[in-house]
Formats: structure tokens, sequence, C-alpha cells
């Protein structure tokens, strides 16, 4: 990625933050959350181009099972799979501390800056099991 794409989007990102903080929070923890991280079209697409790559070798993975495929074949697939979601996860995880934990660390607020702490100590251990 060029440094004139890197600073256009952070320059998006950095908006659309601004924005978001005159109204609710915005970062999103887990679908039960309140918060909500609002991102640049380019990033958004990203993230779904990941997932819709997961999702198709997902679907592979089933084929394979309901043809009976070799079960080392399927392991191989399901290995594939994991390191592609751990890919998303590294990629979602830097963004959140880039935009989300900077914004709150720097917010002047001890208890957000606290509770975004607790919130990126506990995911680390999530993303390490």
């Amino acid at each position: 990625m060029t440094d004139d794409i890197k600073e256009n989007e952070a320059a998006e990102t950095a908006a659309l933050h601004t924005e978001a903080a005159e109204g609710t929070e915005v970062c999103e923890t887990c679908c039960c959350s309140e918060k909500k991280t609002y991102r640049t079209e380019a990033k958004r697409r990203r993230l779904i181009n990941r997932l819709s790559r997961l999702e198709g070798q997902i679907r592979g993975i089933r084929g394979m099972v309901e043809r009976d495929a070799y079960c080392n074949d399927i392991l191989i697939q399901t290995t594939a799979v994991a390191s592609a979601l751990d890919a998303f996860d590294r990629e979602l995880f830097t963004e959140h501390v880039r935009t989300c934990v900077v914004r709150d660390l720097t917010s002047g607020d001890e208890a957000k800056a606290a509770a975004v702490i607790d919130e990126m100590t506990d995911m680390i251990r999530r993303l390490t099991r």
C-alpha cells in the first residue's frame, strides 16, 4: 500500500471517529456491544474480502466431508482456514489498537483508559489461547 493511500485512509478514519465521538461510542468489541467502529470503505472491503474467502474455504471443506474425502486432506484445509482466520484477527486487532485503543487512551478520561486496557488484555488472552 502506498503512503498516499495510507495517509488518506488514516485521515478518513480520523474523520469518522471524530464524527462518531460526538454521538456514540465507536469501538465494537463483539456482536453484543453497543459500541461501534466506523471504518473507511477500503478497510471494510478488505475485511469483508477476507471473510468471503474464509466462507468459500469452509464451503469447500463441507463439500469434502460430503464426498467422504480423505481425513488428512480435510485437515490440511482446516489448518489453512485456521491460519486465514488468525490473519483476519491480527488485521482487525491491529486496526483496533491503532484507532479505538489509542483514542480511548488519549481521551483524558482515566476510567475509559482503564476500561480499554482491561478490554485489550482480555482480548490478547483470548487471541493467544
